[in-house]
């Protein structure tokens, strides 16, 4: 237990930490004005400009819920992002537009992160029911498959960085690009978002490559 808090714990507060600088970022940019369009109209702007123009953009229930659906090739926005002129709407629509471009053109590591999308379903339903079960039955070879399942949920994380990280630039490419950014304030703001959002992935990974080292460790232990 006392490993498992030295390799899992500060990543956990890290994890707060983060979620608590995404909330803080969208919320102050969400104050100022972007210089005229809702985050709707950014997207069905950029999505034009990169031959994208009949992919739907459609408002989705919830805060921060915004998301591109590779399967259904749709942008879903949150009410908030997508009828507001705000700096953060701005940013965070771009980068969802980032993630179809990706798709568009066919990126690698997002390709790979769909591929793995499906078994990383399975392995995050069944990992820790198998991990308690080995236990449970001393049985070494049910605590070897549940570690490799979670192995996968954690290559998911490690991949969806580059992904992230990619569509993000893209989404600050696109709206100097295209004159959306409406200054350097926006870039800025837009930035800050960005950048927040990007580390609460970095931080889960970190936590998931951890955890699995502690499992990996206790498996050693077993042996």
């Amino acid at each position: 237990m006392f490993l498992y808090l030295i390799l899992t714990l500060p990543f956990m507060v890290l994890g707060l930490l983060a979620q608590q600088w995404v909330k803080r970022a969208f919320a102050r940019w969400s104050q100022v004005d972007a210089g005229g369009l809702t985050g709707e109209q950014v997207a069905r702007q950029i999505l034009a400009a990169n031959g994208l123009g009949s992919m739907p953009v459609e408002v989705t229930p919830g805060d921060l819920s915004d998301h591109y659906d590779p399967r259904t090739r749709v942008i879903r926005l949150s009410a908030a992002v997508a009828s507001s002129r705000s700096v953060a709407s701005v940013a965070v629509a771009a980068h969802e537009c980032g993630h179809a471009i990706q798709h568009a053109k066919g990126m690698a590591a997002f390709r790979f992160r769909g591929v793995l999308a499906g078994p990383v379903g399975i392995a995050s339903n069944y990992w820790m029911i198998l991990l308690m079960a080995g236990f449970f039955l001393h049985s070494l070879g049910m605590i070897k498959l549940a570690i490799a399942l979670y192995a996968v949920a954690v290559l998911f994380h490690i991949v969806t960085l580059p992904v992230e990280f990619d569509a993000s630039r893209r989404a600050m490419g696109q709206l100097r690009t295209l004159g959306l950014s409406g200054g350097a304030t926006v870039m800025t703001g837009s930035r800050n978002v960005l950048t927040a959002a990007a580390m609460t992935y970095v931080v889960g990974a970190l936590a998931a490559i951890a955890q699995l080292l502690y499992f990996a460790l206790q498996f050693l232990d077993e042996r």
